[in-house]
């Protein structure tokens, strides 16, 4: 199997979520409210799931392996790009995160910013995910031998272990943080957790 087989087996997870989340940010417009404890859930899957777990495998191995091997300018250029786009969805999910406080301190108002942000995150994966799919995991594979493959989908499978215990250790962290006074999710991401 080629490194790219358990990114694009991630990709279609990230679809579901997607679908879910497209179904109930409708349900939001339409009753103009929504349900803290999901879109805590939305975060959490896309903040560790989406991002660290998908996005870091892709970022901290693939794109730093192809990039050592300096790849033609046209995949250079669209793995840069790739990165950019993560860190673009990194600072969206943020600012959902502060909207989900505004709204959660009883402004309502703010319920545009969340469906705005979850709208933007809706619009933006799907186009992210074909370019991966369609455009580059293969050209980039080709930079590499079976044996650099392998050694790679070894590293992949690493870093999936470590995640675990990556994710929560900061959830005790947020624990004791929380336990200490009281603090917001939007502070949370400020601090690193």
């Amino acid at each position: 199997m080629m490194p790219i087989g358990p990114l694009m087996v991630e990709h279609r997870l990230i679809e579901r979520m997607l679908e879910n989340v497209r179904s109930r940010v409708a349900e939001m417009e339409a009753t103009q409210s929504t349900d803290m404890v999901y879109l805590r859930a939305v975060v959490d899957f896309i903040r560790t799931y989406a991002d660290r777990c998908h996005h870091g495998k892709e970022e901290d191995i693939l794109f730093r392996e192809l990039l050592a091997k300096e790849p033609d300018p046209a995949i250079a250029t669209t793995t840069r790009d790739l990165i950019s786009e993560h860190a673009w969805a990194r600072d969206i999910v943020g600012r959902l995160v502060q909207a989900m406080d505004v709204y959660a301190e009883g402004r309502h108002e703010a319920l545009a910013d969340i469906t705005g942000s979850l709208h933007r995150l809706l619009d933006f994966y799907p186009v992210h995910i074909r370019k991966e799919d369609k455009e580059y995991f293969k050209p980039a594979m080709a930079y590499f031998t079976p044996e650099e493959q392998a050694v790679m989908l070894t590293e992949f499978h690493e870093f999936d272990r470590a995640l675990i215990h990556e994710h929560y250790r900061r959830v005790v962290e947020r624990l004791e943080i929380w336990g200490q006074g009281v603090q917001t999710e939007a502070e949370d991401t400020q601090a690193g957790l």
